[in-house]
């Protein structure tokens, strides 16, 4: 699967329910989990206590890739039956090839940059600190500046992820200059004794005292893969972290194991960032438990659990897989 891995929550809840009924192996696209310099980390800056207890996360995006244009609207092409691409989405008129980006611009197709970018991040901290759903979760935002197009996700978004002890913040801009020039997506966990600043082009842990800092660079593998810079269209800093993805997803297959992005990690990660915008839409806090797959004495939250599918598609729940 894809990152985001559904446009709703129950839709994950089902995949979840259908890839444990029938014992499959479901990897999600959440290569930061397969990033060299990131499992560097993990190793070495968090897992070997240098950081000490973490009691606040900072994630953002500050990327202008906000689509918000106007293009006219045109006939469908021959080549492309619209109605099926749609699949059960709600059917916007025509207006150019949705693909190339253009669809993440619609909330009727995604989860805006929330669900885009801020899964990245949320995942890899999740990974990182071995954190499971969040107790609570908060966000506020809007359209506040690039404000005329057709674009009807935000560019502007703050969330909080709250656990036991400890606060993760996200926050998106997709206008403006970003907070840290170093580090404009990105996550920087705040611990008593340092702080690890990470992103999928380098990490730096700045120590509390004067203790040794440490900066280690993205892999690059070049020489080894000279196809790498041939490949039209590639990410040559994710190469190596799409190839030990995929080898992670080829050795669970073989071993009868679940993979380092497994689809339970993937839907708390999509889920977490889903309820954040629903947060926002309602304008006041969710609390989901899991386990009813209800969110807690909200009736009105409940019903946005699941959106309305276009006929005849049918929603997939967990109950029914």
């Amino acid at each position: 699967m894809q990152k985001p891995i559904s446009v709703d929550v129950m839709e994950g809840e089902a995949m979840v329910a259908a890839a444990r009924k029938y014992d499959r192996v479901v990897q999600v696209g959440t290569q930061r989990k397969s990033t060299p310099h990131l499992i560097d980390a993990k190793k070495n800056v968090v897992d070997t206590g240098l950081l000490g207890k973490v009691s606040h996360v900072e994630m953002c995006c500050y990327y202008h890739m906000r689509n918000n244009g106007n293009p006219p609207l045109e006939a469908v092409p021959d080549f492309l039956d619209y109605e099926m691409w749609t699949g059960p989405a709600p059917l916007r008129p025509y207006d150019g090839l949705p693909h190339v980006r253009w669809w993440r611009t619609f909330f009727e197709y995604g989860n805006g940059i929330m669900g885009d970018m801020g899964i990245h991040m949320f995942d890899t901290v999740r990974w990182m600190l071995n954190l499971g759903w969040p107790k609570r979760i908060s966000s506020t935002g809007g359209i506040y500046i690039q404000k005329g197009g057709k674009s009807n996700i935000t560019d502007t978004q703050s969330a909080l992820f709250e656990y036991e002890d400890l606060n993760c913040v996200w926050q998106h801009r997709t206008w403006g200059t970003p907070a840290d020039p170093n580090y404009p997506w990105s996550f920087k966990l705040y611990g008593e004794n340092g702080t690890l600043e990470a992103s999928t082009m380098s990490y730096d842990f700045i120590p509390e005292d004067k203790g040794e800092k440490i900066h280690k660079d993205v892999v690059y593998e070049k020489e080894k893969y000279p196809e790498d810079l041939t490949e039209p269209q590639i990410e040559l800093n994710a190469a190596p972290a799409t190839r030990l993805h995929m080898l992670d997803f080829l050795n669970a297959i073989d071993k009868g194991t679940r993979p380092v992005a497994d689809i339970g990690q993937g839907h708390i990660s999509t889920a977490s960032c889903i309820l954040a915008n629903l947060s926002m839409k309602i304008g006041r806090p969710i609390v989901y438990d899991p386990l009813s797959r209800q969110i807690i004495g909200d009736q009105a939250a409940n019903e946005l659990l699941q959106r309305p599918y276009r006929q005849p598609w049918e929603h997939p729940h967990p109950d029914r897989v």
